[in-house]
């Protein structure tokens, strides 16, 4: 079967390996159809993920076919379209015993530090299983996983309901986390950016607030779509140190921080906005398996939108094209998948 390998920073091979063997009780054999590309895989093609050996079988976000089961296998059946959670963790730490998994102590992700899906046929353990409806097709459900993130970053602080809310960064992750926002009961919810391009996309995905802040300022923007009531949340999805400083400095006092960007370089907090305004600051590590299910369900249901989000396909034997394709359409690239 077909499998590609990043052998190094910008480099991709194509190799023919063997198919997986006999199923173990609990496993489940899926045949890949669509791959998503994230921003994290991309950090690993230019070489700038620091958790990620090469070379490294990427592919963590996608939709399948269930191909097997294994003998104890019950949740799914052959020919079920589903995917997966991609987190390896030890069930023993601390963060695991208390039901914290995503944080786990020893997590290893698939597609950075361990296997992903990039090939044919893949093996998973039913215990991450998330099948999806047969209405949805094969791109919504690959979008399950970054939509989770979206899930599970929305629900970290006690409520959203009745509050306005802002998130910094409209690409795939903030325009997600600004839907579950609103599905979520939110009042108003503002996305900012620099590019037209991604706030038009958000605006699509029916985010009626969309603010390119290099042209209006930020408080400028935040005073013209809240009026005096201002923001309760802030959601920083676009990982730069000068997002997070808006975000703390004019959320209102005792208001909430959910930080879920990834940053190359470690950020300055604003300690004084932080304690003299009573902020609560909170980290978002990925998903648990309710937000993967919770994501399945708000796209069958058409609560989240993700075909805007779609910006194109490349075949499997085009891996690379697509890396290359991300990098020269820069901030006019939302979502591109792999197709086998």
């Amino acid at each position: 079967m077909r499998q590609a390998v990043m052998t190094s920073p910008g480099v991709i091979e194509h190799r023919e390996i063997p198919e997986p063997g006999p199923l173990k009780d609990h496993e489940v054999l899926l045949r890949i159809k669509k791959i998503g590309i994230c921003g994290s895989d991309i950090h690993v093609f230019h070489g700038e993920h620091p958790a990620t050996p090469y070379p490294v079988v990427q592919g963590h976000e996608y939709s399948a076919v269930v191909e097997a089961v294994g003998p104890l296998v019950t949740k799914v059946r052959p020919g079920m379209k589903t995917t997966a959670r991609p987190q390896l963790v030890c069930g023993k730490c601390g963060p695991c015993r208390r039901g914290q998994y995503n944080a786990c102590q020893e997590l290893k992700v698939q597609g950075f530090q361990a296997q992903g899906v990039a090939q044919d046929l893949f093996v998973v353990t039913d215990d991450r299983i998330v099948p999806f409806s047969d209405a949805m097709t094969f791109e919504q459900g690959a979008m399950i996983e970054p939509a989770a993130v979206g899930a599970h970053s929305t629900s970290r602080v006690n409520s959203l309901k009745g509050k306005n809310v802002v998130v910094s960064g409209a690409g795939t992750i903030g325009n997600l986390v600004a839907q579950f926002a609103k599905a979520r009961g939110a009042r108003k919810v503002l996305i900012t950016d620099i590019s037209n391009f991604r706030l038009d996309i958000a605006r699509k995905c029916g985010i009626e607030g969309a603010a390119n802040i290099k042209e209006i300022p930020f408080t400028e923007s935040i005073r013209t779509f809240f009026g005096e009531k201002g923001f309760q949340v802030g959601f920083e999805a676009a990982g730069v140190q000068s997002s997070l400083d808006v975000l703390i400095q004019n959320v209102e006092k005792g208001g909430d921080v959910v930080i879920l960007g990834v940053y190359s370089k470690n950020p300055v907090v604003n300690m004084f906005f932080l304690g003299e305004h009573e902020l609560n600051v909170y980290g978002s590590m990925m998903y648990r398996q309710e937000d993967y299910e919770t994501a399945a369900e708000m796209i069958a249901s058409g609560m989240i939108v993700t075909a805007p989000l779609l910006t194109k396909s490349f075949p499997f034997a085009q891996y690379l094209e697509a890396y290359q394709f991300i990098e020269k359409q820069g901030d006019r690239t939302m979502k591109v998948m792999i197709d086998l």
